[in-house]
């Protein structure tokens, strides 16, 4: 979570964005007592070391949805996680671990990206709010989750095949009478399948499974090549759950905006190519020569608010649902 900086009293402040969570740790550091502040900020101290009160903070404000009455005894469990880390620390350090080549190519490694990650956190802040026109867009656009939104039991069969079995599968398949008759004409011929059997909303199921699963009717199958043979999905049932413009609000704002953020990222690093000299290596050099340069994986965080009650839905699963992980 980013938190802006503010100006605030002890006698009474706003922190705008803050989970109650953070707004108490923050009120707890800026606020505490003692006789200076050194002694405000030491949470414990492990033999000449100290734990302070900034690193609870840290952890707390990633605990998303934290409940006020929750803080003091999380505060108190995060505590002792730290003290055990500082001892493990202390004791790596008397063995020189912290000097291991391989220790310290990781800590190079993540030093990079934490640094990497900050600029695009704050590229990313430059993104606007998609508008109600937008989001009203979005809304209508993507029926299968939302105004048509389905809670779908599907069965899997993954099958091991060779390339010359597909047609006659396929076409025994599209014969069989019930799913259970086809599975019995695998095993019959010892053809090797894995079946597994699930309960999914819409929004659970990928983008472009969505896609094929919301235009099925109960009782249909579809099949597509796979890895190592074939893929079936049966749809064994299905009931109807839609979600209204104002349930799924919350959600498609939060996607729209992670898609501008991914966007301006993306952008950014291509001009930064296009600026900086680039020079390919060895073996490395030939990759690069006959492969084009490829495209910055880039996703944008999902946005972590509760979900209703009445649906289910939040924009966690509906970013799943369109292909985010």
């Amino acid at each position: 979570m980013n938190l802006k900086r503010k100006r605030f009293n002890c006698n009474g402040f706003r922190l705008a964005g803050l989970t109650a969570a953070a707004m108490v740790a923050i009120a707890l550091a800026a606020c505490g007592g003692g006789s200076g502040a050194k002694a405000s900020q030491t949470a414990a101290k492990v033999n000449k070391e100290e734990i302070t009160v900034h690193q609870i903070n840290y952890v707390l404000q990633r605990q998303p949805n934290l409940k006020k009455e929750q803080v003091e005894p999380a505060s108190r469990q995060i505590l002792e996680r730290l003290i055990d880390q500082e001892l493990l620390v202390q004791k790596a350090q008397d063995l020189k671990l912290d000097r291991d080549p391989r220790v310290v190519q990781q800590i190079e490694t993540a030093k990079r990206e934490i640094i990497a990650r900050a600029y695009a956190e704050r590229l990313g802040e430059k993104a606007t709010k998609p508008s109600n026109e937008e989001i009203s867009k979005y809304f209508n656009d993507n029926p299968a989750l939302f105004t048509e939104r389905r809670i779908y039991n599907v069965q899997e069969l993954n099958i091991e095949a060779r390339p010359e079995q597909l047609d006659e599968i396929r076409a025994r398949l599209n014969d069989a009478k019930t799913l259970t008759d086809f599975v019995e004409y695998l095993k019959s011929n010892d053809i090797k399948f894995v079946g597994t059997q699930s309960v999914r909303a819409a929004e659970q199921v990928a983008a472009g499974s969505l896609k094929v699963l919301s235009q099925m009717k109960d009782g249909q199958h579809a099949a597509a090549p796979s890895p190592n043979g074939l893929m079936v999905i049966y749809l064994a049932g299905s009931r109807l759950q839609p979600v209204t413009l104002e349930q799924a609000r919350p959600a498609i704002e939060g996607f729209l905006l992670g898609q501008r953020r991914m966007q301006l990222i993306t952008q950014d690093v291509k001009t930064l190519r296009d600026n900086a000299k680039i020079e390919y290596v060895g073996k490395f050099a030939e990759a690069a020569a006959s492969s084009p340069t490829p495209t910055p994986a880039l996703t944008p965080d999902p946005v972590t608010e509760p979900a209703s009650s009445a649906t289910g839905l939040d924009n966690s699963t509906i970013s799943k649902g369109l292909g985010i992980k």
